[in-house]
């Protein structure tokens, strides 16, 4: 069972969550639209309120799957960082179904990270490895709510109260082993992958760019604007998910970015 959401009426949005969080994310964001827009959110199959996974899922398939189930029709899709790759391949499997695309703090399938990784991924996958789960969470925190310059203690109460809901959220996640039992080898990825059909992607696209992410994902959010045509590239002042930092921005520039050009 997938946990589906929907609030408002008119042009539907569908969004996707990041892979440390799940639907919730977008709870905040969703209420600015609803008055507006049709709102749809779920909750992947081994996150929050969906079915835990015991065998890889094919991610763009399930959400052919969510908004099948929404009817027939276009919409808006949105998705961050993993959620905004599967988004992504979606719109190049069933383009005449997407009205315009915005990927947060994403990756194309088929991206190689350069470099290091982060000092945290390692000590992250280590806390996993011995069965650390509380301190695999807030490893997963500080990597991908926080990012590489901030700490916990500078953050002001509205993000910390995000932090924590954010918390909860990815602690069903890590409880589960959603990661090693879903996506850690994804299945039946996308062939050829995003990584060289970019100009393949003709609807509007927004790439929305944390400017407190990490280097390696500010990297791919540059080539995502730099290979999709007529690409919009906006950095915030935020870190993975501007969504939950900033919820009435996020919907504001949203709305002025990717509303403009598709009606």
């Amino acid at each position: 069972m997938i946990h589906t959401e929907t609030e408002g009426a008119g042009p539907t949005i569908v969004f996707v969550h990041a892979d440390f969080v799940d639907g919730r994310m977008w709870d905040d964001v969703r209420s600015v639209l609803a008055p507006r827009y049709r709102t749809v959110a779920y909750d992947k199959q081994g996150y929050g309120r969906s079915d835990p996974v015991t065998t890889p899922v094919v991610r763009r398939r399930e959400l052919a799957g969510v908004v099948d189930a929404l009817g027939p029709g276009a919409f808006h899709l949105v998705g961050c960082s993993n959620g905004g790759q599967q988004a992504l391949d979606y719109a190049l499997d069933q383009p005449d179904r997407v009205l315009s695309l915005t990927l947060v703090n994403a990756s194309p399938s088929g991206w190689v990270p350069q470099g290091a990784p982060p000092p945290l991924l390692l000590e992250m996958i280590g806390a996993l490895q011995r069965g650390d789960l509380a301190a695999a969470s807030e490893l997963q925190m500080r990597l991908f709510f926080d990012g590489p310059s901030r700490t916990p203690a500078g953050l002001s109460p509205r993000l910390l109260e995000a932090r924590a809901r954010a918390a909860a959220m990815n602690r069903v996640f890590v409880d589960r082993g959603t990661y090693f039992l879903s996506d850690a080898n994804p299945a039946q990825p996308l062939e050829p992958p995003a990584l060289g059909r970019l100009a393949e992607v003709t609807v509007p696209t927004l790439v929305v760019d944390g400017l407190k992410d990490w280097p390696e994902n500010r990297r791919a959010n540059r080539f995502l604007a730099d290979g999709i045509p007529g690409c919009r590239h906006v950095e915030v002042d935020a870190g993975h998910v501007p969504a939950m930092e900033d919820p009435e921005g996020f919907a504001a520039l949203w709305e002025s970015e990717v509303g403009p050009r598709t009606h």
